[in-house]
């Protein structure tokens, strides 16, 4: 077979399937647009739940949600960042830092729930947190932690060796080249990494399940130590175990397309900020 007849027919395959995912990823979206978007409303986004969820809003439900997107953010982006850096620019190479990769590895595929059970065993147990924000917090901070830390390593391992050299050879010590040049230079793609945490953060269903989610909490948290809802796990329960699913159905599309709306302005939010540092990188 001639050279240019096979590689249009890898084209052609390649081209193919990226549109058969891209199809897939619309036939979900437009299916649950379809069913979601008869419910959605300003009372469905401003009210509370009520008769037993079958009725009223999710509100409560998209406090916590950002209750802990926020707060896990917030434990885990600070070490998973010193970490990565100390990973790529102080550690250098050797059995140590190959170990500290293996185990974050590791420890980025451990499923959800047994993260779940480990935050119940040491935050909601043995620190005496409860099941709270701060608990749920910390649980999905850890559950982020690997994610963040192995693409802060390659953001910064994707920084020119010659902005080190150049920056040393100026007179700049180590911390002042990783700070004000290494640094500056992968942060767009660092927010990528992060925008990967927020999305894997606000789907998570069995860690908050064990740690913070309250079945039914029409009201808002007042501090660190209350329970709350959130939509993954409303969403859950309102699909499978309501007093009504006919009439609980709809809410749970509602339920389900705000949770993908949320994940969608936050990833935009996060795309500006790396399109911003990305510009600041590109004046300097």
């Amino acid at each position: 077979m001639d050279k240019k007849v096979k590689q249009r027919a890898a084209f052609f395959l390649f081209r193919a399937l990226s549109l058969l995912v891209v199809g897939i990823l619309f036939w979900i979206l437009g299916f649950i647009v379809y069913h979601g978007i008869r419910v959605v409303s300003w009372e469905f986004l401003t009210a509370a739940p009520t008769e037993g969820m079958t009725a009223g809003g999710i509100f409560p439900a998209i406090v916590g949600t950002l209750c802990l997107i926020a707060g896990s953010i917030v434990f885990a982006f600070p070490i998973g960042l010193m970490s990565g850096i100390y990973i790529s620019e102080y550690a250098g190479k050797g059995w140590i830092v190959e170990f500290i990769r293996i185990m974050t590895n590791n420890l980025g595929g451990i499923p959800s729930i047994v993260f779940g059970l480990f935050g119940m065993t040491l935050f909601v147990n043995t620190f005496g947190f409860g099941d709270s924000i701060l608990a749920g917090s910390l649980t999905l901070g850890l559950l982020i932690l690997p994610l963040i830390i192995r693409t802060t390593e390659e953001a910064l391992k994707a920084v020119p060796a010659s902005y080190r050299t150049g920056s040393l050879a100026l007179g700049a010590n180590k911390l002042q080249t990783v700070g004000r040049v290494v640094l500056p230079v992968a942060f767009p793609n660092i927010i990528t990494g992060l925008i990967l945490a927020v999305g894997r953060v606000s789907g998570e269903t069995a860690p908050v399940l064990f740690t913070v989610a309250a079945y039914f909490l029409p009201k808002l948290p007042t501090s660190i130590f209350d329970q709350v809802m959130v939509l993954p796990y409303h969403l859950y329960v309102i699909a499978t175990g309501g007093t009504d699913l006919e009439a609980s159905r709809p809410i749970a599309y509602g339920t389900a397309l705000v949770l993908i709306v949320m994940v969608f302005f936050v990833n935009l939010l996060a795309a500006a900020l790396r399109r911003y540092f990305g510009k600041r990188v590109k004046s300097n």
